[in-house]
């Protein structure tokens, strides 16, 4: 299994998940809505996705691994197609492990960048509290 699966925190939604989820099992512990699992079908961010007899999608760990990799990959801003080319290299094997690494460490730089300047940001602003709660009250009007 490949670690990039195996790292990305998919205990911290799926603790005692053995055997295959619906979509709707899926989209209640992800928080993700059904319509969004399947538009990272469409977008090429998730393939392969099991089907029982009757169509229904059957998402195994594997799958839950990969998209919980993904909505972080999301929420720190990554643009779709760059999830896309990490999806794309995921499946080419571990021969592009050194590709994915960069793309990550790119991605990484720019995490870091936006927590920087949030950070200098929430510091203005907690300047600014501290202004408000030390200055001298208004004075009064005879």
């Amino acid at each position: 299994m490949n670690d990039d699966l195996e790292t990305c925190g998919i205990d911290e939604i799926t603790p005692d998940v053995d055997g295959p989820l619906t979509i709707g099992q899926v989209a209640t512990l992800t928080g993700l809505s059904a319509h969004t699992l399947r538009w990272y079908e469409r977008e090429g961010l998730l393939q392969d996705v099991d089907r029982d007899a009757y169509g229904n999608r059957q998402y195994t760990r594997s799958d839950l691994r990969r998209l919980t990799m993904l909505m972080r990959l999301r929420t720190t801003g990554m643009p779709v197609s760059e999830m896309q080319r990490y999806a794309q290299l995921l499946r080419g094997g571990d021969d592009t492990e050194p590709e994915r690494a960069k793309l990550l460490e790119q991605h990484r730089d720019r995490v870091l960048g936006h927590i920087a300047d949030l950070h200098r940001d929430l510091d203005m602003i907690n300047r600014k509290i501290a202004s408000y709660r030390h200055a001298k009250p208004p004075a009064l009007s005879a």
